[in-house]
């Protein structure tokens, strides 16, 4: 099965975009420098998905890796999102202050795409969670880790747009004018409408260009913090108590590195995020790391690697993803409503179970549906969450009518 998949895959990317780089011309192709075998990464796959994914196949060194080069997003539906978030954007002015549910986004491309037309991922969020606002910080091609030609990582000197230094600049640490101003005017705009004592909730979503300028996954603890700034374990560990400084009642969710495929310059398959490595790791090691730096710091991971909560894997990709790596509109819609399963659940507008069951496959999505999870089911395996939705106390989870002429039967002794 793995091999017709490849198949289908390497005909399917040879005529879409090939990958480029943010600063890398379409010659240099991408070839494979070293194999490892299999044994030496097989302790640390975490679940089924990674497992199954590296079962026969071999990691592939390659050198000069670089994100693909996105010109546009000229996507169908983007009206229909743009017109979504207008509407929800109304609908915010008319919410009291203290019911707004405010969320902030750190991340690269993949959550900055779309923001200039209101179909990015923040901004599809809030179509799906009540009285919510968010502000979208995400700027492309950046890094968790501080940039490796900057050697003083001061908060009053450092001058990056890397997360850490993005925090830095949230918290007014660092001269959020000089970082912003020049190149990324509409982020320090949203930047200076944030009160970060009002946020609720922070996402962060880095790894993928840690992975493309060979960012390593950590340090020593009796590092320097110049040293820790550079690794992507320790400069995102950074970050977070930055962020609990000054927004001590936010919950901080983590999304890893979301799965991508790598071809060359002639469209052949040269592997996916579990088999591909930079010579540290793969990416799906930087998602494990990350999900390490949750653990560890005490936050939620959210997986977009492992396909804990969609089927993004090889046979689906181009789906997915536009050029092997970005998400299409599509799959910002998928990951969208999997993110807001987590606001939606902390704010008791969802069950957990709806949380903890929504798998999507692509082939099944429907823009238009709202996730319902199996009533009996929930009775049975949620018996916590039963009562409160059976009394219709989840806003957006509202018991159906034979279950409520059930239930009530029940009470009255029927």
């Amino acid at each position: 099965m793995k091999n017709k998949c490849k198949i289908l895959i390497s005909s399917v990317m040879a005529i879409s975009l090939i990958l480029g780089g943010c600063s890398l011309n379409n010659d240099a192709a991408l070839e494979p420098t070293e194999y490892l075998s299999d044994k030496e990464n097989s302790d640390s796959a975490d679940t089924a998905a990674s497992d199954a994914a590296a079962t026969d196949q071999s990691i592939v060194v390659v050198d000069n890796l670089f994100e693909p080069i996105l010109e546009a997003l000229n996507e169908e539906n983007v009206q229909e999102a743009t017109a979504e978030a207008s509407e929800a954007a109304s609908e915010e002015s008319t919410t009291s202050e203290e019911d707004i549910v405010r969320m902030v986004f750190f991340g690269d491309s993949q959550i900055a795409n779309g923001r200039n037309d209101g179909s990015d991922i923040p901004s599809i969020m809030t179509t799906r969670i009540p009285n919510s606002v968010a502000y979208n910080l995400a700027i492309g091609g950046t890094t968790a880790t501080v940039e490796a030609s900057t050697s003083d990582v001061s908060p009053d000197k450092l001058r990056s747009t890397s997360f850490l230094g993005m925090t830095y600049c949230l918290s007014a640490k660092a001269d959020r004018n000089e970082v912003l101003a020049a190149d990324h005017r509409n982020v320090l705009d949203i930047m200076n409408s944030i009160n970060p004592a009002d946020v609720d909730y922070y996402f962060i979503e880095y790894g993928a260009n840690d992975f493309f300028t060979n960012a390593p996954l950590d340090v020593s603890t009796y590092a320097t913090n110049g040293e820790k700034a550079h690794a992507v374990y320790n400069a995102m560990c950074m970050g977070i108590d930055e962020l609990r400084s000054i927004s001590p009642n936010a919950k901080i969710y983590i999304i890893t590195p979301f799965y991508g495929i790598y071809v060359s310059d002639d469209g052949t398959y040269i592997g996916d995020s579990y088999i591909v490595s930079n010579g540290i790791g793969t990416l799906a090691d930087y998602a494990r790391k990350v999900m390490n730096v949750a653990e560890d710091t005490q936050t939620t991971y959210i997986d977009t690697m492992f396909m804990e909560h969609t089927d993004l894997y090889l046979d689906t990709a181009s789906e997915y993803l536009m050029d092997n790596l970005h998400l299409t509109l599509k799959g910002r819609q998928i990951f969208s409503r999997i993110f807001a399963h987590y606001v939606n659940f902390e704010e008791h507008n969802e069950p957990y179970a709806y949380l903890e069951t929504d798998h999507i496959k692509i082939a099944e999505y429907d823009t238009e549906e709202y996730y319902r999870y199996d009533e009996r089911m929930m009775k049975e395996y949620y018996p916590e969450s039963w009562e409160k939705y059976i009394k219709g106390e989840f806003p957006l989870a509202q018991p159906s009518q034979e279950a409520l002429d059930e239930y009530n039967a029940e009470q009255n002794g029927g």
